[in-house]
């Protein structure tokens, strides 16, 4: 009788390959909307806006997928040790993603909103928290596909950059608020912009504490660095 295992084997290693290859997939469409959300918030083009807010459907698909594939995998094959951590890890990163998506589109919704705001010192430095947040969401995901755990490490041990520049930021939206006070609206659109750029560097975060999961099989349970979050209001 022919020993059917190392088929077995080679069928669940290959659908863990197609998982995350659609995290991947997942990833750069959330990296995409990211991106059109900081021209917008350039642009400030309502169009533009518009068809970010109508993209993050995709995003929502791709969880959906991601979400049944890891079921099927886990009805069919239980998964233990390594294989279960790929697969949760891939569950946790996706949900992750699709936060990010919902952020970005807030965020070019709130950009399109002060279309004919004048280009203060806080607008402009908007972009700036945006480049970082990218720029830490890509780093992570090239973590997840090496399976690089000092990598995510080094991106979670430096969430307090990202708050610092949130909280300097903030500062400077609530003094051009107080110079401006007829322009109220437009600066509570500011802030909830920095807050939404702010998250997405934590869902960036999140992810690096779940590749360095995957990847040595220990959590983190040391608290995050964070700098001084003081414009957050009070929880």
């Amino acid at each position: 009788m022919t020993n059917s295992t190392p088929h077995i084997v080679s069928a669940f290693e290959d659908a863990l390959k197609r998982l995350k290859s659609a995290i991947v997939q997942m990833a750069g469409a959330a990296e995409t909307q990211l991106d059109q959300a900081l021209t917008c918030l350039t642009q400030r083009n309502p169009d533009l806006a518009l068809e970010i807010i109508r993209a993050d459907a995709r995003l929502d698909s791709f969880e959906h997928e991601i979400e049944a594939h890891c079921m099927r995998l886990l009805v069919l094959r239980q998964p233990v040790a390594d294989d279960l951590r790929e697969v949760v890890a891939a569950l946790k990163i996706a949900a992750n993603l699709e936060r990010v998506g919902d952020h970005a589109a807030n965020s070019a919704k709130r950009a399109a909103a002060i279309e004919v705001f004048p280009d203060t010192a806080p607008l402009l430095g908007l972009p700036n928290l945006g480049r970082l947040v990218r720029e830490r969401l890509t780093s992570v995901i090239d973590a997840y596909v090496d399976n690089d755990a000092a990598a995510a490490m080094r991106i979670w041990s430096t969430d307090d950059e990202v708050d610092a520049l949130y909280t300097s930021l903030c500062a400077e939206i609530e003094r051009s608020a107080e110079a401006s006070p007829g322009q109220f609206a437009a600066h509570m659109h500011l802030m909830m912009i920095a807050k939404n750029l702010e998250r997405i560097g934590d869902h960036a975060t999140n992810i690096a504490e779940v590749v360095h999961y995957v990847s040595t099989g220990r959590p983190l349970l040391d608290e995050r660095p964070k700098a001084d979050r003081s414009c957050d209001p009070a929880p």
